[in-house]
This record gives structure tokens, sequence and C-alpha cells, in this order.
């Protein structure tokens, strides 16, 4: 939901993407929490948990995976600063409700801006990455619910989402 009165901050005076200039914010401690979900056949779930998946340990992979793509997010997305990322955690806990991975990832910093991108962008590369190893015995799997679940820190202050 947009806040009123907010301007995009990535978009100069005639409209041009820039990367925002954060050199006058406070260095403050900031995290953010995203998650998201990869939905499979019960049959490939059972495989990913066994650890008899092809390419090997699926949820290990993945895991290692969003960890580096969450440090590496300003080299993917254009006007994302690079930052010393102080902490990041990937979580995948298989579900058999769904059926599928719930994916979680937590990533926090002592900087100038913030880390929600880092923390999506760790979500995503995990569960593209339980995709790409377990894809082989199910195309049919979709990747749902990437999203931002919580963020602190920094001048805007406490996020967390509605469910």
């Amino acid at each position: 939901m947009a806040r009123a009165g907010q301007k995009l901050t990535h978009l100069g005076a005639k409209g041009e993407a820039r990367m925002v200039d954060v050199s006058a914010k406070a260095e403050t401690e900031r995290e953010a929490i995203a998650a998201g979900c990869v939905i499979m056949q019960p049959a490939t779930l059972a495989i990913v948990r066994k650890g008899d998946a092809q390419k090997g340990d699926v949820l290990g992979t993945a895991r290692i995976a969003g960890i580096m793509a969450a440090k590496r997010t300003h080299e993917l997305i254009p006007l994302c600063h690079p930052l010393a990322l102080s902490k990041v955690e990937v979580e995948l806990t298989p579900n058999a409700k769904v059926p599928g991975i719930d994916v979680q990832a937590r990533v926090k910093v002592f900087g100038k801006t913030g880390v929600e991108m880092e923390a999506l962008t760790a979500v995503s590369v995990a569960c593209l990455t339980v995709y790409d190893m377990v894809k082989a015995i199910d195309r049919g799997m979709r990747i749902e619910n990437i999203r931002l679940l919580e963020k602190s820190g920094g001048r805007s202050g406490h996020y967390r989402a509605k469910d």
C-alpha cells in the first residue's frame, strides 16, 4: 500500500533513474525479513526431504545460493547500494500441507540504507535454486508469494506485513 505524499526516491527531477544519495543519512541497525514458497508435487517434496535429488542436497544448496544472492544484490538490481551485510540467514522448511518448500530470509546491516532488496533477492534465488535442482522431475512447480514480511531501522521505522 502506497503511503500518501511519498515520492519515488530513485527518480530525479526530470524522471530519470538515479542512485539515491545516502551520504547524509545516519547509520543505524537495519533488518529485513522476506519469504516465499516453492509449490511442488508431494512426490517431489518427498525426494527433496530424503535428499535423493540427482543434483544433490537441494535445501543446503538453495540456502547457500540465497546467502550468496543477498551479498550480490547490488550487482543484480541496478540502483541498489553495495552493503557490508552483517547477517544473512536463509531457512528452507518442507511443508507437506502446501506441498512445497517455505523459504524465509533475514538480513541485517549497520548502515545508511535498508536491506529489503537483499532479503527479497535471497528468497528469490533460493526458490529458483530449488526449482533448478528438481525441475527434471517436476516442471510444474510454482514459485509464489515472494514478499517483505518485516523491516526495521532507518527513518521510515518499523514495517510488518498484514497477513
